[in-house]
């Protein structure tokens, strides 16, 4: 886009386009002042409000600065911005297929966003192959199941530094493997169903995966530990948090610098336990290290109710006292779970995360201020059901009626049961195991639900819809089994599906 928008690229008016304006526009195309509707929003998309700063900036650039930039000598320098644009473009395109034409991968590729979903065709910015699949062989495992995936291969090519790019070299990524931008948390969990893979026979999974590309995962994820000790989701930390304030989109938030996350520290933290355990004696203090700083972050940034958030230190000079004030409004809906919804989603990994780390309902008041934030928000049907706004509000709202969210309450269950619910009392886990399997339907798969992505944009995931609830009962299964002999005190046949006769599945 910004290529195209420095060349002022105009494509041909085909009767297409016309009609397509027509459809998208409220007046006629040729009416339209552009330099007035240039700040315009609609209400239902005007999730981040830009500052008056940040519009006075763009204002004073489009109408000062941009004439000159079209005007020798300027427009030299625009000249280089945009072959340094296309350098950057092009490296991309090496690194996705350095073996074939760019153009046509692709329009070879264009089929992987597109899908026809129950109400329709959809479009996609990018899959979630790698970080689905990772779920879903957790999923296949507990319910006694496997399956197979594989880390990216190698580094970007050439000066990868001066492209502005990490490391990736045995990581995994949220797509696949050709999409070759490294994702911690996607890093962790591949790495943790290759972990147990190793732990199976191998006349049931095959050969295990070779040492060394554990190793170079392990790499991925300690290169990636922020000196606070939480991990980001895609490369390390460190611009400040100001630039925030430069975000030019209205419908996403703290998008511009990267910061860490809870779910992405619990994810590497597991990750790295379960390594530390298989592989004891390699890199052993800086995994230590590793795990003690993030069960710390973890502890330290949870919110005084329970739930878990994602501080944003500001180290900027008092006399940008205004500029800190508005960064820290902007910054505050970073501070839950940012990758689903939302006070759930988080605590769901921040508990799990202690838990892998040795912390126990009994030694670590965090894990029992957790625990006390999910059993008061079960809902009568003994689910949960968050609503996305408590995103854009950054504070716990209900979704509203009267159904749970099935993928809500997995999220909660897994929590628990991390946290020791069964021991102390089952009594939740076995009333939400119970909603879960009352849910699914004739076909074997559950209700679609709304879930959201980065804070602001809502999807629909069918995997999710599966993955996620039978996660939840199968591992409360296999707890209830060893610790109070059956899911269900009473007679197994409470477990019948409510709606469908007596058949259990």
């Amino acid at each position: 886009m910004s290529d195209l928008y420095g060349k002022r690229f105009v494509g041909q008016i085909t009767p297409l386009v016309q009609q397509l304006r027509e459809e998208l526009h409220t007046q006629t195309y040729d009416t339209i002042c552009w330099r007035k509707v240039r700040h315009l929003c609609a209400k239902e998309d005007l999730y981040y409000p830009h500052p008056l700063v940040q519009d006075l900036i763009w204002d004073s650039l489009y109408i000062f600065i941009e004439p000159l930039l079209n005007r020798w000598p300027f427009n030299k320098l625009r000249e280089k911005a945009l072959q340094v644009t296309m350098k950057h473009i092009h490296y991309e395109d090496q690194n996705k297929d350095p073996d074939s034409d760019s153009f046509k991968t692709h329009l070879a590729r264009m089929p992987d966003c597109l899908w026809v979903a129950e109400d329709g065709m959809k479009m996609q910015s990018f899959g979630s192959q790698e970080w689905d699949t990772s779920l879903a062989i957790q999923a296949l495992l507990a319910s006694n199941m496997t399956e197979e995936i594989a880390p990216v291969k190698d580094n970007p090519s050439g000066d990868f530094k001066s492209m502005h790019r990490h490391i990736s070299k045995g990581s995994w990524t949220f797509l696949d493997q050709d999409h070759g931008w490294q994702v911690s948390d996607c890093t962790a969990e591949g790495l943790k169903c290759c972990l147990l893979f190793s732990m199976m026979p191998p006349e049931i999974v095959g050969e295990k995966m070779e040492p060394e590309k554990l190793y170079d995962a392990v790499n991925i994820l300690l290169s990636l530990q922020s000196k606070n000790g939480g991990v980001p989701g895609w490369e390390p930390a460190g611009a400040q948090a100001w630039l925030e304030l430069l975000n030019p989109t209205e419908f996403f938030k703290d998008i511009v610098i990267e910061r860490e996350y809870v779910e992405c520290t619990s994810s590497a933290l597991q990750a790295l336990v379960l390594f530390r355990k298989l592989y004891p004696g390699l890199r052993k203090m800086e995994i230590e290290d590793f795990i003690s700083n993030s069960v710390n972050y973890l502890e330290n940034v949870q919110k005084t109710d329970g739930s878990w958030h994602v501080p944003l230190p500001l180290c900027i000079s008092e006399e940008f006292r205004y500029i800190k004030e508005t960064a820290n409004k902007l910054s505050n809906s970073c501070r839950y779970g940012c990758w689903g919804v939302c006070f759930t989603y988080g605590l769901w990994f921040a508990l799990v995360g202690l838990a892998a780390a040795g912390k126990t309902y009994g030694n670590c008041a965090a894990m029992r201020k957790g625990v006390a934030f999910l059993l008061r928000t079960q809902l009568p049907d003994s689910g949960w059901r968050e609503s996305y706004l408590s995103c854009p509000k950054t504070e716990y709202i209900p979704l509203e009626g009267n159904r749970s969210n099935l993928v809500h309450t997995a999220w909660a269950m897994m929590g628990l049961i991390h946290a020791g619910q069964a021991e102390r009392d089952p009594t939740p886990l076995h009333c939400a195991a119970k909603l879960l399997i009352n849910s699914q339907m004739e076909a074997g798969d559950y209700p679609q639900q709304v879930c959201t992505f980065q804070k602001s944009m809502g999807f629909s995931r069918r995997t999710a819809c599966y993955t996620m609830p039978l996660t939840g009962t199968y591992t409360h299964w296999g707890l209830s089994q060893s610790i109070v002999g059956g899911i269900i005190d009473a007679d197994p046949m409470d477990l019948q599906f409510e709606n469908r006769g007596s058949k259990r599945r």
